[in-house]
């Protein structure tokens, strides 16, 4: 008689049962994602949940994670600088539009500083519709 082996319910869906095997891993931040290959763990077909079962898979899988997010940072602080300049704006002024301190673009663009997620709107927006910051100076 032959055992069929026991149930590992996915607890992120609740939908599939996970296979125990070796499998890649996409590691995914923001629009960044790196294959992190030959991980060991518990995998959901459905949703792609992991249960690692290796420390040395789940620390591939960490630091593919940590190195997205510094590369989606860097990407932002770009792209932050770009707005400011296409906008001719100094530091100091778009950090007044903003509200912030008078070197907080200067951190920004740095990395020593995260600008918050209202800076970031803000700035998309005006790079798209430059023709608003005047309207934005003006309040």
């Amino acid at each position: 008689m032959s055992r069929k082996p026991p149930r590992h319910a996915c607890l992120n869906c609740e939908q599939a049962d996970m296979h125990k095997e070796n499998r890649d891993v996409i590691a995914r931040v923001g629009g960044l994602q790196r294959t992190v290959p030959d991980v060991f763990g518990w995998h959901c077909a459905n949703c792609g949940e992991v249960e690692f079962l290796d420390e040395a898979g789940s620390a591939r899988y960490d630091a593919a994670l940590q190195g997205l997010a510094a590369e989606a940072a860097a990407i932002e602080r770009e792209a932050l600088r770009a707005a400011r300049k296409r906008l001719k704006l100094t530091q100091r002024a778009a950090a007044a539009l903003t509200g912030g301190g008078h070197n907080a673009f200067s951190r920004y663009e740095r990395g020593e500083a995260k600008p918050s997620a209202a800076v970031v709107n803000l700035f998309r927006l005006l790079d798209r519709h430059p023709e608003l910051l005047d309207e934005v100076r003006a309040r």
